[in-house]
């Protein structure tokens, strides 16, 4: 899938410390890709630090433009609000 980081997702990739690389990584091969509304989707999976916690890192992605559009990530600790179990 092709796609762009819009300017608010990248001021968003610094605020919250989210590396642009890793982003990428979640875009193209995610855990978990889930519908938010029609026309946008959220990529996510869980991320483990360095120190060993454990993250969500949710990406909301257009994906009816093309290319498809990045417009918001974040990470959360609440894994089990956001995963969707099989």
């Amino acid at each position: 899938m092709d796609y762009v980081f819009s300017d608010y997702a990248v001021s968003k990739l610094k605020r919250r410390g989210i590396e642009e690389q890793l982003a990428r990584k979640i875009i193209d091969s995610p855990e978990q890709r889930l519908t938010a509304r029609p026309g946008r989707e959220v990529f996510q999976s869980i991320v483990v630090t360095e120190a060993g916690k454990r993250f969500l890192v949710r990406i909301f992605v257009d994906v009816h433009v093309k290319p498809a559009r990045v417009v918001t990530r974040y990470r959360t600790s609440k894994i089990a609000k956001y995963w969707e179990k099989p």
